[in-house]
């Protein structure tokens, strides 16, 4: 059930304490002229940030996409421009590390440094983070061994695993699902949505009217087919 899934609350402090918390996050924000335009995603994070390392966590390392590069390292689909909007919200320093995966990022996330906080570049300018992406202009897939070796680089980045990024909760991304670390848990953000999910499909009060919005319909399509029994009606807009 929704409204069961595990979260950070459920965990003791003694599985936190003097850990690093990798931390998938959605930092998909509008950037324009190099700043970020809306901070509101990102303000969205501060109290999983804030919880985790009241639990006594050692430091954190987020991971995030923007945009859609479709596989490539194109700068203005980069995550640097969120680092002094976060570093203002949290009050610290925030490191920001070129690459999330292979030996900059590995060395960078190995032995931080009590209380940091590091923010991963872009998921999404490797392939291998949605499996498909765009070269020269032709559409590619990521190989199964390809994508193993991303996912085996991202659960090296951290001790425990936190999903926070309710917005690609539908996504079966790399840093979504192949992260094998033993303990996984929703962070406050995602928790309080699938609460909300919980309430509004597992016991709603009748009837129950579903609003459903956004530009992309086709990523609806099976959400539409999911919810077409459990609601009495149904209004799609976008």
């Amino acid at each position: 059930m929704l409204s069961q899934k595990a979260t950070l609350k459920d965990l003791p402090e003694s599985q936190i304490k003097g850990k690093r918390v990798l931390m998938r996050v959605d930092f998909n924000v509008p950037v324009k002229d190099g700043k970020v335009a809306d901070k509101t995603r990102i303000v969205a994070t501060i109290p999983t940030i804030k919880k985790v390392f009241e639990m006594g966590a050692n430091s954190i390392v987020l991971m995030s996409h923007l945009g859609r590069p479709e596989g490539n390292k194109v700068e203005k689909f980069s995550l640097k421009p969120v680092v002094p909007v976060l570093t203002e919200l949290v009050g610290h320093e925030v490191t920001f590390v070129e690459d999330c995966v292979g030996d900059v990022a590995i060395k960078a996330c190995a032995s931080p440094a009590p209380g940091s906080i590091i923010l991963l570049e872009n998921l999404r300018f490797h392939v291998e983070e949605e499996g498909k992406g765009v070269v020269d202009g032709q559409k590619v897939k990521a190989s199964p061994e390809a994508v193993a070796a991303f996912r085996a680089d991202l659960t090296k980045l951290g001790d425990i695993f936190i999903n926070d990024a309710f917005g690609t909760a539908h996504r079966a991304h790399s840093s979504m699902v192949g992260v094998e670390l033993p303990i996984r848990a929703a962070g406050l953000l995602l928790a309080k949505e699938l609460q909300y999910f919980g309430k509004a499909l597992e016991n709603p009060e009748r009837p129950v009217l579903s609003v459903l919005g956004g530009a992309k319909v086709k990523d609806k399509i099976q959400l539409i087919n999911n919810m077409l029994d459990k609601v009495d009606m149904m209004i799609i807009g976008g």
